[in-house]
């Protein structure tokens, strides 16, 4: 356990997990927690100002290590170096690794420090003239922090930089596939002058359910932050419910992404390369489901084929790579039985549908044309490199069978009709909706989605979500 940053017991957390000599457990979560409670005595109570400096310092340090941060990752999970830069000139910028997106979640949360001092409460005039009532915004207290492996630094970031500009302390708890990157960022946070105990990780493989558990049960735990499976959001729900804690979960999702016959083609193909393949799939807000009006399937169909046959999977530290690996065995079974099911229901494959022969879990990235409505792979979030493409009719049909699902994370369609642009967005039952574009994922929106999907947003509100709303009624005036 990192205990403010640095280790309790003086012996090196990554270290220790190389050697698989322990595992992580209950004990040390606690220990966690009663160390973020001690640190927010002090935390809790420093300005603004202090907070947005410390945090400038944090930026300034990803800034200078991006380049080991993106190596990490790409040695954690399998990223390329350059994924910003996927199958020809579908993004703009080509980003150095994806380090990139830690630090510009920093950056924003650091105008959120910013905006801390600006975090103002109100005057509610008072039906009796004696009394003047004010609201004032509290750090929330220690908060538990559960993240994914896919985006191991920036969703890290984007809930600890707003953590951190509240006056919050934290537990994080990284997943075990990735918890290097974590530990990277806590360093780099005590060497911007973080207090010990402000930040603390919890690393663990054999104990996740407990470490889990505790995170969400502990008393001292005032809010918990998850973004993962819906499966697992509705347990962390549950058990976050013993103490009504607040919570902000950001689940799973089965992004509809939609081809209107007025679209223009390319930029949709552009468009569903960058939202469907970007980490090989392998996110939140991926487009699952790809809907396509009769009009324009045929070329859409050949277009998206033709861009991604020229994809080159391998190894991430390649320069040539454009796409890595599945992030273990299970991800690669779910995607065997996704496509598998679709072909089995009269879906045809136009490119890849198999797994690649070399070592490793690569699969290859897929096309499948004519998948029916009911396959797997519209029903279930495949999260892997397969575009699955359902022919429809009209627009009333095909925003039915995007809002058919109990998720709704994000959507995506393309039309160059002002009408239907309006009807649409306002139709689809999704947090986020990119219109003409495959790309909404920035640090200054707010992230997340309805239904299943989870609770609260990220981003572009996310302090106010560290944050408690109190109310002082002044008497006697």
């Amino acid at each position: 356990m990192y205990n403010g940053v640095c280790c309790s017991r003086n012996v090196s957390v990554g270290q220790q997990m190389l050697n698989n000599e322990r595992h992580l457990g209950v004990a040390e979560t606690k220990e966690a927690i009663n160390a973020a409670a001690e640190a927010f005595k002090t935390w809790g109570k420093t300005t603004a100002k202090h907070r947005h400096d410390v945090l400038m310092k944090l930026y300034a340090l990803m800034q200078e290590h991006h380049e080991d941060l993106g190596k990490m990752i790409t040695l954690e999970n399998g990223k390329p170096l350059a994924e910003g830069k996927v199958c020809m000139r579908v993004y703009c910028a080509l980003l150095s690794s994806y380090a990139s997106v830690g630090r510009e979640h920093i950056r924003f949360i650091v105008r959120r420090a910013e905006e801390a001092v600006r975090t103002y409460g109100d005057h509610i005039p008072s039906p009796f003239p004696n009394i003047r009532n004010v609201t004032i915004k509290q750090p929330i207290g220690v908060v538990s922090i559960m993240t994914p492996w896919n985006f191991p630094s920036a969703m890290i970031t984007r809930k600890l930089g707003a953590a951190l500009a509240a006056g919050c302390t934290a537990v994080i708890k990284p997943p075990p596939e990735t918890p290097f990157s974590a530990l990277a960022i806590t360093e780099l946070a005590k060497r911007a002058g973080v207090p010990d105990g402000v930040i603390n990780v919890v690393t663990t493989q054999k104990n996740v359910a407990d470490v889990g558990r505790e995170m969400c049960e502990n008393k001292i735990v005032k809010k918990v932050s998850f973004t993962g499976s819906t499966n697992v959001a509705k347990l962390l729900y549950g058990l976050s419910a013993s103490t009504l804690k607040k919570v902000s979960l950001e689940a799973g999702g089965n992004a509809p992404f939609i081809v209107f016959d007025d679209a223009d083609i390319d930029k949709a193909v552009e468009g569903a390369i960058a939202c469907k393949f970007r980490g090989s799939g392998q996110t939140c807000v991926c487009a699952n489901r790809i809907y396509v009006q009769s009009g324009v399937y045929a070329d859409f169909a050949s277009r998206l084929a033709e861009k991604v046959s020229a994809f080159k999977v391998g190894n991430g530290m390649d320069d040539k790579t454009t796409h890595g690996p599945l992030i273990h065995e299970r991800a690669l079974e779910k995607v065997q039985r996704h496509v598998d099911d679709a072909v089995q229901g009269g879906a045809q494959v136009l490119v890849g549908g198999q797994r690649l022969p070399s070592p490793g879990t690569f699969w290859a990235p897929t096309v499948l044309s004519d998948v029916p409505a009911g396959a797997l792979v519209n029903t279930e979030e495949t999260f892997g490199p397969v575009a699955a493409l359902t022919r429809f009719e009209t627009e009333e049909e095909v925003v039915a069978l995007a809002n058919g699902t109990d998720v709704g994370l994000a959507g995506y369609f393309f039309s160059r009709d002002v009408g239907r642009v309006w009807r649409v967005a306002e139709a689809l039952e999704v947090g986020m909706v990119g219109t003409n574009t495959g790309l909404i994922s920035v640090a200054s929106i707010p992230f997340g989605g309805v239904k299943e999907s989870g609770l609260g947003r990220e981003g572009g509100h996310g302090i106010e979500e560290y944050m408690n709303v109190k109310l002082i009624a002044f008497g006697g005036i």
